[in-house]
């Protein structure tokens, strides 16, 4: 039995400029820190010849071609496994909720499957069998970012050429700047689910025919993604603070499916009750909402319990793609 633990992520700076839309064009840089909420997959061998899965159906099939998942039954024919198999996959937060989970799970599986066939992959390795799956086979409007990020753990710079290769470098954050964004960062889960291809391919077709307004808002976005390094890098976070409202700014002007009237006003209500700055995680429209306070953390949490929202608490530099159980 082998059980990988693979972490989300959640985006500091430059996200969206890793689409190929975007990279291939300008070259993309993002940074990025893993956190403490994980996808598990369990892949053991089977009794019996068929295949079987349990994620939020289960499936039991007789050839991989029959699989449903998409994940699954690419991977699967990628690395030649065939028959004699139970995956099953769990994970501390729900899904489509803008914290990477397609990106985490593709890698988590792939290290399991990986491990099972008696291989040893490197970071890079996972990151690009996981892209190719999602990017290239299965054709998902997705970024290099979560792949990655999954893969590598920690807190990470993504530097993307515009032939899609992808230079991975450690974020060099203070300790102490840790702490204090662990501390001053607030969650809170909207409850809203969305398919975050629906907003992805939104924003590429928009960049693709080079609408004016779209490019130059991931522009702002990339120099964003710069300033956020230097400002962590130097561990003034309350810097990382206001450009998260610039972030936030720009980002809603990509596409019009970034945000909803409801999410604005959480946002409005949240910067009258004294955050700095604040976003919807990963591509848009739903999932979890977060912001930066310093000193009126309680006032935000009071307006938004008010509002129905449920905090929830993240740690930071998470390590990465990790095989917890292999016997």
């Amino acid at each position: 039995m082998i059980i990988s633990r693979t972490p989300f992520r959640l985006t500091l700076g430059g996200g969206g400029t890793d689409l190929p839309s975007y990279y291939t064009k300008f070259g993309g840089f993002v940074v990025s820190s893993a956190i403490d909420k994980y996808v598990y997959l369990v892949v053991k061998r089977r009794f019996e010849e068929e295949v079987r899965l349990s994620y939020s159906i289960t499936e039991i099939v007789d050839a991989v071609d029959r699989i449903q998942h998409p994940i699954v039954r690419e991977a699967l024919r990628l690395l030649g496994l065939r028959d004699h198999l139970e995956i099953v996959s769990t994970s501390d937060v729900p899904t489509k909720t803008g914290l990477g989970s397609s990106g985490s799970f593709t890698v988590g599986l792939l290290h399991a499957l990986h491990m099972y066939s008696g291989k040893n992959p490197s970071h890079q390795e996972l990151a690009e069998e996981a892209c190719r799956i999602n990017m290239e086979i299965l054709k998902e409007p997705s970024g290099k970012q979560d792949e990655y990020v999954s893969a590598f753990g920690g807190f990470v710079c993504l530097n993307i050429g515009g032939d899609g290769r992808v230079k991975v470098s450690p974020l060099r954050i203070p300790a102490d700047a840790v702490s204090e964004l662990e501390n001053n960062l607030l969650f809170f889960y909207t409850g809203i689910k969305r398919q975050a291809s629906d907003v992805l391919w939104d924003q590429q077709s928009a960049v693709e025919k080079d609408e004016a307004r779209s490019v130059e808002a991931m522009h702002r976005i990339k120099e964003i993604g710069f300033r956020v390094r230097r400002a962590l890098e130097r561990g003034d976070v309350t810097e990382f603070g206001k450009l998260q409202h610039e972030h936030w700014l720009a980002k809603r002007s990509v596409s019009s499916k970034m945000s909803n009237p409801l999410i604005d006003r959480w946002y409005k209500i949240g910067l009258e009750n004294g955050a700095v700055g604040g976003k919807i995680m990963g591509a848009g429209g739903g999932g979890f909402l977060m912001f930066y306070s310093e000193d009126s953390r309680d006032r935000v949490r009071k307006a938004m319990a008010i509002e129905g929202l449920e905090e929830v608490r993240f740690r930071l530099g998470s390590e990465g793609s990790k095989i917890i159980i292999n016997f």
